[in-house]
């Protein structure tokens, strides 16, 4: 599998950060956003980022580093669909 990270203008949503969310993730939103769905995660993007970069979301347990650092980089790159 190649990396795509290195360049952030060609992450999308689709491709590089929805696989990342788990139906567990989304079952246990889905009262208030939708993470499989481009234009909820897009909305919520740094209230997301927020609570993964502190480790309260996902609620059993954090993200690796390198899945945080991706999700940075598709919103620095403009949060691609």
């Amino acid at each position: 599998m190649t990396d795509r990270s290195d360049s952030p203008a060609q992450l999308s949503f689709e491709r590089d950060i929805r696989h990342m969310f788990r139906e567990k993730d989304r079952n246990s939103m889905l009262k208030a956003f939708d993470l499989w769905s481009y234009s909820d995660v897009q909305a919520h993007q740094d209230a997301i980022l927020e609570q993964l970069r502190n480790g309260t979301m996902p609620c059993d347990g954090v993200w690796p580093p390198e899945h945080v650092a991706t999700l940075e980089r598709w919103i620095a790159a403009g949060s691609l669909p």
